[in-house]
């Protein structure tokens, strides 16, 4: 998901990260660990690396006030990002992080995070299924870490300038919007040229858009070197694409909700939707530092972050669906309607219409197939795209 802040990381840092997506298996953050059967004494202290967005302080404050954990902030405005924050200096400065599943499996094959035991968590078994156990977070049957919240990667448009309203991706492919488009500045965005032309070339047979054969790799890539002489500009944070369209300097680009409500609060003439050829989306996690210092303060977030009212507060404030079924009600009360719109009392069936992030990896998964492009080169290309 998404930060919100205008600090940008070196290129060189986020690469040098990126690159070093360890084979899958086990982590060396769970060999021979043991998951702890009860929360100690608050160590006073809670230091995590977040999007922004995600450490308010409506719900922040009263967590401070109920356990003595001060909370302190460092704000990501990527995943790659957070990725280098978490390993900086050897590990051990940030206790959690709240990793998007581009970002999740690197953490824990790197051993960078450590498996957590979610029956200290009341509120887990309130989850809604596909947040309980997700791939992105779940590897051999452990947990590193508590599902978040999750949402929809959406097509968001000025209403003053594209009439009729757009219904498919191939908007941001259109020559005629030259100069003003925008999509994130992120290599996880291969995934959604990757799954629009799953839809308009069938031929291709990409089955799933992280997990692409060179051939699949190497069409995606050119529609999105096609793409780029229309591009106004690749936002690296929400506000950056906010202010584009508040300006009006573009008309059409890839987005999350939280976009649209701040340009629909700004009373910006903007609306999003799903396109006909589907979407893709992330799903967080708070997941928690193999060298933590503060692990009770930890617990105790994700017991508090987990509540019904507190995933309410946030689903609310950023426009995304909480992981706990019982915010449903929290959520009208502080908006009305804001629980189906937001999607949190959908059937299972619609969580199976979003391809929710991964990393890419070699092992395909279908097919008995080892030779699917790997995340390393999906950077690589996305900077040879940007030029």
């Amino acid at each position: 998901m998404r930060g919100i802040s205008r600090r940008r990381l070196a290129l060189a840092g986020a690469l040098a990260v990126a690159l070093a997506v360890p084979a899958a298996g086990t982590s060396s953050a769970d060999k021979g660990s043991q998951l702890p059967t009860k929360i100690g004494k608050p160590e006073g202290r809670l230091t995590m690396v977040a999007w922004e967005g995600y450490l308010e302080n409506q719900w922040v404050r009263p967590f401070e006030q109920k356990t003595g954990c001060k909370v302190l902030r460092k704000y990501a405005g990527s995943s790659d990002e957070m990725v280098t924050l978490m390993r900086a200096g050897g590990g051990g400065q940030y206790d959690m992080v709240s990793a998007s599943g581009d970002a999740s499996l690197r953490l824990i094959f790197g051993g960078d995070v450590q498996p957590v035991n979610v029956n200290l968590i009341p509120d887990y078994k309130n989850f809604i299924e596909p947040m309980k156990s997700p791939p992105h977070n779940t590897v051999d049957g452990k947990h590193y870490g508590i599902s978040l919240q999750w949402g929809p990667n959406t097509l968001l448009y000025r209403t003053d300038k594209i009439k009729p309203a757009p219904r498919s991706w191939g908007i941001l492919y259109d020559p005629k919007y030259k100069g003003r488009i925008t999509i994130p500045d992120n290599p996880i965005q291969i995934a959604d040229a990757a799954l629009y032309l799953s839809k308009i070339q069938p031929g291709l047979g990409i089955r799933d858009p992280y997990e692409l054969t060179q051939r699949q790799f190497d069409a995606t890539v050119a529609l999105l070197e096609k793409q780029r002489p229309l591009i106004k500009k690749h936002w690296v944070f929400a506000s950056d694409e906010i202010e584009l369209f508040k300006r009006g300097d573009v008309w059409v680009g890839a987005s999350w909700p939280y976009q649209t409500n701040t340009l629909q609060d700004a009373k910006v003439p903007v609306k999003d939707l799903i396109p006909r050829e589907g979407t893709t989306g992330w799903a967080d996690t708070w997941m928690l530092s193999s060298k933590a210092k503060h692990p009770n303060c930890a617990y105790l977030w994700m017991q508090w972050i987990s509540t019904p009212k507190v995933q309410a507060q946030q689903a609310v404030f950023f426009g995304e669906t909480p992981a706990n079924k019982l915010a449903c009600r929290f959520m009208d009360q502080i908006a009305k309607g804001s629980c189906a719109k937001y999607h949190a009392n959908a059937p299972l069936s619609y969580y199976k219409t979003i391809k929710f992030w991964k990393t890419p990896v070699a092992d395909c998964g279908w097919g008995g197939r080892k030779d699917c492009v790997a995340y390393s080169r999906w950077v690589q290309a996305w900077q040879e795209i940007k030029g």
